[in-house]
């Protein structure tokens, strides 16, 4: 109760109406947080000065039987005071106008001036140049453009007429540079709005809060990933074996004729089209023919030219795939260097709530729907805070934190057994498969539907543990079901892997498969697609028919919530699959590409209209950086190892892809770089750079150093970064209290003296 007594008085002697001059003297004079000392002597105007000194005076005739002496002095001393502080106004505005625009606009920066002061000072210190410049006016360059062209484009005479648009053109050169900046930063907010998906994740991000929207915005990365490797594959490797077909196969082979049903499948007519392994050949495209070789449609070659250098397409297989995977890597471990920097807070949460208060709002916006969506995106961020700011750990007895244990090791007991059940389930069924060696359509699909479903059906076990469980907070509760459905995800995947590339691989022979190459890419296919046919009806049955039975027949008008975790790792699950299959499925990216636009629109209009949001919000700070690191450690690393294995150690098959007749697919790169150096001596500079580069482990173990010591160093800028600001704050809040206990304690000596005065 003292504490609170002695804090207001200290705040109603803080008022600025009873200090004297000698306190704003004192005042003025201390550290600024924007500037140096004695930066702050320039605050005050005539007027104000005018406004304090009759407050002073007002102020001393108060006290009874007040001394002329003393009263002479103090108002000797405030207008000794308002005539340096003008004085010192004046020499600022004279040294500005000495300097060019861009030192003056530095400097006014730096001063510890407010607002209004600041403009009062721009604008005296340039009012000679604002007269003849373009910056002052009303309307700046671009806009009087804009206006002028959309006259001249509006009449018949400005269209038919190309001497206007010269016109225009010259009056542009004629604007000044800081007026193509202004036109530069209004562009970036029009390329901004440019952005895929834009508006719908603005709209979602204001209904259902940031974890939602990361969901989205991960669905977005992974959409130019895939977009990256299929732009990749078809300019290299798709497009020229499209122009160069294989020769048709001979009379007595069967025609595959195309059902429909190959669209599910994979198999008959589309084993034999660009979409798998076993369509390309081990052929080079040649821009003209020998004298002796017979060739249709191609020239003889002339011998006195320098020939070109054939195109492989076992070399552009052999390197397209490991440079778009390298590219992707430099791509991941940049998004997650820049997402560690934006993710862990720096500031405070009560800062940051402080600046969506006061500081969020877009005064730009003019148009209702946009203002109903700023509304609704500000609201949900400042619950999203707040929910931080009162989160705590109730106090609980042992024998409930005991209990509260168990309830956990129950769940996560439950939680390993149906993960080890369903993972054990899908490799019985893949060995006996193998066994029986039974590869019909039928039991092809079997496998597929089994572990969609196991992927559908444990993720329900999961949410139903972590009901269970009740954790206090709903990140933990996300981050834990996304650690069980990884768990799940990886083990499913290891298992496929081991079939493919320990079963499968090894002894192609003993199945009776001629191509196992574009058998594990039509599993792959089956996979991806029976994989979105399963989230196609987990999203009609879980979500909306769940909506209709809860309103109609539980009565109740409460509505799902949209599930990140689960949701988040079947994009994942998907990229990997689409990162495995590249190799024996280069048009597979195109297939993922399909499956995510789809997969946009179904769930953004099904969070839309089925679900709500949570009761409980939470600020999702560092999902987008857990998104990132789990696409590019478990995904991308796995199916990178898993590729590069297939690459240097399996054997090719030998009746069927561009690998024919070769040991291992990486000797074909080796060919053809020896290839290489011997017809054309002048490039054995690349020859010498294949084998130095991709023939030595090293250049690949300095690869993955560099790319880890940029992660670390980047998280430890970022943790330097928060310490730093800690330290900062600190320093400024006690800085602070030491004005205010200064200024305190001097304007209660100034009282005492004005008090006792009269009687001496």
């Amino acid at each position: 109760m003292r504490d609170e007594t002695v804090e207001r008085l200290q705040r109603n002697s803080l008022q600025r109406n009873c200090w004297s001059a000698a306190t704003l003297k004192v005042l003025s004079s201390m550290p600024s947080r924007t500037a140096g000392p004695n930066s702050a002597a320039v605050i005050s105007r005539h007027d104000r000065n005018s406004s304090q000194l009759h407050r002073c005076q007002n102020s001393l005739k108060v006290y009874s039987q007040p001394s002329r002496t003393i009263q002479d002095n103090f108002v000797q001393a405030d207008m000794e005071e308002i005539s340096a502080e003008e004085n010192k106004y004046e020499q600022l505005v004279s040294n500005l106008r000495g300097l060019s625009v861009s030192d003056c606009i530095r400097k006014l920066r730096a001063t510890a001036l407010s607002l209004k002061d600041k403009m009062e000072v721009r604008r005296l210190a340039f009012s000679d140049i604002a007269e003849s410049s373009l910056i002052s006016r009303n309307i700046p360059c671009y806009s009087r453009m804009k206006v002028y062209i959309s006259r001249v484009s509006t009449t018949d005479c400005g269209m038919r007429n190309p001497l206007l648009f010269v016109h225009i053109g010259l009056k542009l050169m004629l604007c000044s540079p800081q007026t193509w900046r202004s036109c530069w930063f209004s562009c970036l907010s029009v390329l901004a709005s440019l952005q895929l998906w834009h508006s719908p994740m603005k709209r979602l991000s204001g209904r259902f809060g940031t974890g939602v929207l990361s969901y989205f915005l991960f669905l977005r990365t992974l959409l130019l990933f895939n977009l990256l490797l299929f732009v990749t594959n078809g300019l290299f490797l798709v497009f020229p074996q499209a122009v160069n077909p294989p020769s048709p196969p001979p009379n007595g082979s069967p025609v595959n004729t195309f059902t429909g049903l190959e669209l599910l499948t994979g198999t008959g007519y589309l084993s034999q089209s660009l979409m798998f392994y076993g369509y390309y050949t081990n052929t080079s495209i040649h821009t003209c023919r020998a004298a002796d070789h017979e060739s249709a449609g191609l020239p003889v070659c002339d011998i006195d030219k320098p020939q070109k250098v054939p195109y492989s397409i076992p070399a552009a297989y052999f390197l397209t795939i490991p440079i778009a995977f390298f590219i992707i890597c430099i791509i991941l471990v940049y998004s997650m260097s820049k997402s560690f920097g934006r993710s862990f807070q720096v500031l405070k949460s009560n800062g940051n709530l402080a600046v969506k208060v006061f500081c969020c709002w877009d005064f730009k916006v003019s148009k209702k729907t946009s203002v109903r969506l700023q509304s609704e995106k500000i609201s949900t961020q400042l619950k999203e805070l707040l929910s931080e700011l009162i989160r705590g750990e109730d106090g609980k007895s042992c024998m409930q934190r005991f209990c509260h244990f168990m309830v956990h090791l129950v769940a996560w007991m439950i939680c390993l057994v149906s993960v080890s059940l369903g993972t054990a389930a899908v490799h019985f069924l893949s060995e006996n498969a193998i066994k029986q060696r039974s590869f019909e359509e039928t039991e092809l699909l079997l496998l597929s539907a089994v572990v969609s479903g196991v992927n559908l059906l444990l993720p329900g076990l999961f949410n139903l543990c972590a009901w269970i469980e009740k954790h206090d907070s709903p990140s933990v509760r996300v981050y834990v079901s996304i650690f069980r459905n990884l768990l799940l995800k990886v083990s499913i995947v290891a298992v496929l892997c081991f079939r493919w590339l320990g079963r499968i691989a090894v002894e192609p022979e003993s199945l009776s498969l001629q191509c196992w190459e574009t058998f594990v890419g039509q599993e792959l296919y089956r996979l991806l697609l029976m994989d979105f046919v399963f989230t196609v009806l987990y999203t009609f049955l879980g979500e909306f028919l769940w909506r209709l039975f809860s309103k109609h027949v539980l009565k109740k008008n409460r509505k799902p919530v949209f599930d990140i975790a689960r949701n988040v790792l079947e994009l994942i699950y998907g990229q990997t699959l689409t990162w495995l299959g590249v190799l024996f499925a280069p048009l597979l990216p195109a297939v993922q590409i399909i499956k995510l636009f789809v997969l946009f629109y179904m769930k953004k209009n099904s969070l839309l209209l089925n679900c709500q949001a949570s009761r409980k919000p939470w600020r999702a700070s560092q999902m987008t950086t857990l998104f990132i690191s789990l696409l590019c450690f478990p995904s991308f690393l796995g199916a990178a190892v898993s590729v590069t294995y297939a690459i240097w150690t399996t054997k090719p098959s030998s009746g069927c892809g561009p690998f024919r007749n070769l040991t291992t697919m990486y000797q074909s790169g080796q060919q053809w770089a020896q290839e290489l150096k011997n017809s054309h001596p002048i490039l054995s500079g690349l020859s010498w750079a294949y084998n130095s580069l991709l023939e030595n482990p090293l250049v690949l173990f300095l690869a993955t150093g560099v790319f880890l010591m940029v992660i670390y160093f980047q998280a430890q800028v970022v943790d330097g970064q928060k310490r730093i600001i800690s330290r900062l704050e600190k320093q400024i809040e006690n800085e602070g209290k030491d004005k205010k206990f200064l200024i305190t304690k001097l304007q209660g000596l100034y009282e005492q003296g004005s008090l006792v005065s009269p009687h001496s």
